[in-house]
């Protein structure tokens, strides 16, 4: 486990016990603990834990890096995979440009799609969890809301040997609670595309466009032809831009 890994466990760990032992419940102050623990970056994860709608932007991270960096940054973000069809027509249109995704996964998804979680994991892109049937966390019981993250987790497991971190919670709906027994950090955005809603490249492109700035993290999904078509030509388009495409986790800088 590289530092970055040890750092975030700890991070959720000291979380987890300060919310169990009810020391931070105060919204508030929870956020300036937050803070001190992870630096700025990390409220982008915790956003629902402290009453932030989960579409919003939490932080700006552009502002806190250091000055060296010459670049925007942004991450596209992949959900609902994968997808036997268009989920390998995404990953080698990323490979032909060197580009690095985040993918979350859901795990009734994942049988029969192996070897297409093993291209992902060779071809550098992180692997996040998305529950393994999309249910909404905070309408189940938490008993069963952590079945559905870990039955995902251990999917993911088998194929990559690796448990992963980060879980985008289905309609950023992340129970306050759910920290007790999964030791993961949610994944929420600042840019829907709707792409799963319209179908169409053009307004999936637009709306990028009208909302997209440094450190944004923006949602699409892998199930629909016209979405792979968009997102490729808008990771065409950023780059033209200037901006750097990285994985999520790389956008939470300290």
């Amino acid at each position: 486990m590289d530092k970055q890994k040890k750092y975030f466990c700890v991070v959720a760990m000291v979380l987890i016990l300060l919310s169990g032992y009810g020391k931070i419940s105060d919204s508030a102050f929870r956020m300036r603990v937050t803070r001190m623990i992870a630096g700025e970056g990390m409220l982008r994860l915790v956003a629902a834990q402290y009453g932030q709608k989960a579409a919003e932007p939490v932080a700006e991270t552009a502002s806190d890096r250091s000055e060296k960096e010459e670049h925007p940054r942004v991450a596209l973000t992949f959900d609902d995979g994968p997808h036997a069809t268009y989920t390998p027509l995404l990953l080698d249109g990323l490979r032909k440009r060197g580009i690095h995704a985040t993918f979350f996964l859901m795990g009734k998804n994942i049988r029969g799609n192996e070897e297409i979680v093993t291209q992902m994991q060779r071809d550098g892109h992180l692997i996040g969890n998305h529950t393994y049937d999309h249910v909404q966390l905070d309408k189940i019981p938490g008993d069963q809301a952590c079945q559905q993250i870990i039955k995902t987790n251990n999917e993911i497991y088998e194929i990559t040997g690796e448990y992963p971190m980060y879980l985008r919670p289905p309609y950023g709906a992340w129970p306050k609670d759910l920290e007790l027994c999964v030791t993961m950090l949610p994944v929420f955005w600042d840019v829907d595309t709707l792409d799963w809603k319209s179908k169409n490249v053009r307004s999936v492109e637009n709306i990028v466009k009208r909302q997209v700035k440094d450190g944004s993290i923006i949602l699409m999904h892998d199930s629909f032809s016209t979405s792979v078509e968009a997102a490729l030509e808008i990771a065409d388009m950023l780059t033209e831009e200037g901006y750097d495409l990285v994985t999520a986790d790389q956008l939470l800088v300290m």
